[in-house]
């Protein structure tokens, strides 16, 4: 059975970091393609250990501050 998971990913120095918020787990890699693999598998792994009794996607929004230039 497949499960649908969230992938949040952004950039540090030059590697992808992926984040799953649904489990905790994230991993990286050089591009983002390679991060989201890597995230796969580690989520894999992680659920093996831990299974989720229940998935719940987040919300994702954008908001707007002011910032002093």
């Amino acid at each position: 059975m497949n499960k649908l998971f969230t992938a949040i990913i952004h950039k540090e120095n030059n590697l992808y970091v992926a984040e799953c918020p649904e489990t905790g787990t994230a991993s990286q890699g050089t591009t983002v393609e390679e991060a989201v693999i890597n995230l796969q598998e580690a989520t894999e792994l992680y659920l093996e250990e831990f299974p989720l009794k229940e998935t719940r996607h987040p919300f994702l929004t954008t908001f707007e501050v002011a910032v002093n230039a």
